[in-house]
Order: structure tokens, then sequence, then C-alpha cells
């Protein structure tokens, strides 16, 4: 069963937050996902009035991370996925 948000503290609920308002960088050539554009942090932080920065943006990269893992073994299945079917015609 997957965790909820409330199942996490709140420098963790801040987090998910905070970089689901982050948009997503893509590289236009070949689709990788490289992760959210930062150039926005600041002025989340200050519209939102957050001052615990550090601890909520550490939380955020560790996501980020995860994230950006999981998209690129979703895209290396996929690239496989095609070669098998480009060598079996």
């Amino acid at each position: 069963m997957p965790l909820e948000a409330s199942s996490f503290p709140q420098e963790v609920q801040v987090a998910f937050f905070m970089l689901d308002l982050l948009s997503d960088r893509w590289d236009g050539a070949s689709g990788t996902y490289l992760g959210k554009d930062w150039s926005a942090i600041n002025f989340l932080f200050d519209l939102y009035g957050y001052d615990d920065k550090v601890d909520i943006i550490y939380f955020m990269k560790v996501y980020e991370n995860l994230v950006i893992a999981q998209k690129a073994e979703e895209s290396e299945r996929k690239r496989k996925a095609a070669e098998r079917r480009a060598k079996s015609k």
C-alpha cells in the first residue's frame, strides 16, 4: 500500500508540494527527462513564506533524484523493448 503524503513529516510534505510547483525540464532532441527547473525556487519560498529552506531543498533534491532514476529506468525499458521489436522484424 503506497504511503500518503500525510504520513511524512511537515518538511517532507512541503518538499513534495514545492517540487510539484516547479516545471519539468526535458531534452528536446532525445526526450530525456532532465529534472526540475529550479530557477523559481526562491520566488516560491518567498511567496509561501517558508524559512526552513535548507531542509526542504534537501528533501526536494532526494525526491527529485528518485524521480529522475525512475524515469531513466522507464526510458531504458522502452528503448530495449523497441530494440527487441526491431530485431524480430
